[in-house]
């Protein structure tokens, strides 16, 4: 399992000021998400009841986000991971180009940047010549998308979430 912490939109500051317990509780979550209340209350010398208090608040301050599962792309047989810069033909093409990347599976991830891309996105594929065929068939296909450059990954050494 996998725990989402911080709510990329907002800082602490926004929502509240976290203490040792509150970091320590979301650093066992992230370690395991699926950690009991119990369990976590026995680690850190308090009650279950303060636990659940505690992640309570932390989900209502936006800084749990959820948990999900997380999956490893390789055994499903996605054996590509790319990503691609896209430069856009107009600033004010932003909304309509993203809602056409958001409707492509093969598009994990999107991020609105500054520099020379205006998109850069995550694509997961099969295979070199599913990318292709995404490539040339999809995104390439996307009117308010002006040219692409396309980065092939190797490997992922590091993924990490950020340290409460």
């Amino acid at each position: 399992m996998f725990c989402q912490i911080l709510n990329p939109g907002a800082s602490v500051a926004d929502n509240q000021q976290i203490d040792n317990l509150d970091r320590g509780i979301l650093n066992a979550l992230m370690e395991n998400a699926r950690t009991a209340y119990a369990e976590l209350a026995k680690q850190f010398n308090v009650s279950p009841g303060t636990i659940h208090v505690r992640v309570e608040k932390m989900k209502q301050a936006g800084i749990i986000k959820g948990t999900r599962v997380e999956v490893d792309p390789r055994q499903l047989g996605y054996d590509v991971c790319c990503f691609i810069g896209i430069i856009l033909k107009s600033a004010r093409d932003y909304p309509s180009a993203l809602a056409k990347l958001d409707a492509l599976d093969e598009v994990v991830e999107a991020w609105y940047t500054t520099g020379h891309y205006s998109i850069f996105i995550k694509v997961m594929c099969r295979s070199i010549d599913a990318l292709q065929q995404v490539l040339i068939n999809k995104i390439q296909t996307i009117d308010e998308i002006q040219s692409t450059e396309t980065l092939i990954s190797l490997q992922n050494p590091i993924m990490r979430s950020i340290k409460p």
